[in-house]
């Protein structure tokens, strides 16, 4: 039911700014507005201006919407009200009212951001978990528990990493810019208490293959996930823990006489061993409320992805360390203009990798997914969830003004044509447009909805 709601209103929110921002620019150009809906099919609710005569309305299908405008293209004009048409607009004004949609869009994400950075919010704590064996980041020498205090791909340009999430959104950067990272940290602290320097590794990402921007890109950068102990939480019922006599609140030591530095450590020694054949049986070393306990554990083999990887079936990993992350007014304001523009241009390369083959189509994302993350984000909190509508609404704002016909982008489009022209594109020329751009909408559309239920029945 939180997933539905989450969805619904996720939904609704970006599709009333969108719709608001055509309209208010309307407006403000002297356009008559005939209509404002969210949604399409027949009317649930509505009202009508008794001062501007506009029919604000909802109905049944609320996966879009629309600002009808007095337009001498679709119907008689009363001359009296030909200076209020769209048609009758400057190349200017007609450009403006359709980019104020997008363009409200991203707006949108600007303040959902500058709230959540005035607000503060709990991130996950910038410390390192131990890297996947053979990963680039083990290659390059981390060992587990570094603090991370900046990042950056110019020396001389390193900015401060606040939390695990500012650190990962710099590897996907540097990832699909095919660039290195440099990081900054600093190791953990040693057993004497001396203090520890300060030390800066580069992390060269260019030969990642950033086909799947997804958890397996960030598997073989090193990191799934911050650091967290190795500490079982909650045992499945005839899993292969529950048969071992795993117990909630075990804290590994040892594995095979490996000291278990991190949780990450343990979930790469489980998951190793579901790959060999036969599974070999585990010795794990345990504290459990003071008292050291040996316990053979044999993973269970599973296959994912056709990989043969082993499985206990109980939560590995503590509680990760929580970070409140707060910043002023202008700093705020200024994160948020620069995490837009950022995630805006990562958007355009995501969708030119795809159509250019760099990029897998599998990273289009349906509404089944977007429901589904709009659930999770909203059962983690309201800061995240703000942060979901930010990157939703960037979406929707930059596909918009994308050069498709029938796209906000494929207006501005027409009329670029007829700035160069002096004319106006052609009615046979526009409907062919139109045909083919509502053709690439729908093999777009067709894409992602494969992939949500390739992903729901995976």
């Amino acid at each position: 039911m939180l997933t539905l709601a989450a969805f619904v209103i996720a939904i609704a929110i970006l599709i009333a700014v969108h719709e608001w921002g055509h309209y208010r620019m309307a407006v403000a150009s002297g356009v008559k507005v005939l209509r404002f809906s969210i949604g399409f099919g027949p009317r649930v609710w509505g009202w009508t201006s008794a001062r501007s005569g506009t029919e604000f309305v909802l109905c049944a299908l609320p996966l879009g919407g629309y600002v009808k405008m007095l337009d001498g293209r679709e119907g008689p004009v009363d001359p009296a009200e030909a200076s209020r048409a769209f048609d009758t607009q400057s190349l200017g004004t007609r450009s403006a009212i359709v980019a104020a949609g997008p363009l409200a869009n991203l707006v949108l994400a600007v303040v959902l951001y500058s709230i959540v950075h005035w607000s503060g919010s709990m991130q996950l704590d910038a410390v390192l978990s131990r890297p996947v064996t053979g990963s680039l980041a083990a290659q390059a020498g981390f060992g587990g528990g570094e603090r991370i205090l900046a990042a950056g791909t110019d020396a001389d340009a390193m900015e401060p990493v606040q939390s695990f999430e500012d650190f990962r959104w710099w590897l996907t950067q540097a990832a699909l810019a095919k660039t290195s990272l440099l990081v900054e940290y600093r190791e953990p602290a040693s057993a004497n208490g001396m203090p520890v320097a300060v030390q800066r590794r580069t992390l060269n990402l260019g030969a990642m293959d950033t086909r799947f921007a997804d958890a397996s890109l960030f598997r073989s950068i090193g990191w799934q996930g911050p650091w967290s102990a190795a500490r079982i939480g909650d045992v499945a019922q005839d899993g292969a823990a529950a048969d071992a006599g795993l117990k909630a609140g075990d804290l590994v030591t040892h594995v095979d006489g490996i000291p278990m530095a991190d949780a990450a450590q343990l979930r790469e020694l489980i998951r190793v061993a579901g790959a060999a054949n036969p599974v070999a049986t585990q010795r794990w070393q345990l504290n459990r409320d003071g008292e050291h306990i040996l316990l053979l554990v044999t993973p269970r083999r599973e296959s994912v992805d056709g990989q043969s990887i082993g499985r206990v079936n109980a939560l590995v990993g503590d509680k990760p360390a929580m970070v409140l992350v707060r910043y002023g007014v202008w700093a705020g304001l200024e994160r948020a203009l620069v995490r837009t523009w950022e995630v805006s241009l990562l958007t355009l390369k995501m969708m030119g990798r795809m159509v250019v083959g760099e990029a897998s189509l599998k990273n289009l994302s349906g509404p089944l997914t977007i429901a589904d993350y709009a659930g999770k984000s909203a059962a983690v909190g309201w800061s995240q969830y703000l942060v979901f509508l930010a990157l939703i609404s960037i979406s929707l704002g930059v596909l918009n003004l994308l050069p498709i016909p029938v796209l906000d982008g494929g207006h501005l489009m027409y009329y670029l044509w007829e700035s160069l022209t002096g004319r106006p594109v052609s009615d046979a020329w526009m409907g062919y447009l139109q045909r083919a751009g509502l053709g690439v909408l729908l093999a777009m559309m067709s894409i992602a909805v494969f992939n949500d239920v390739a992903q729901l029945l995976s």
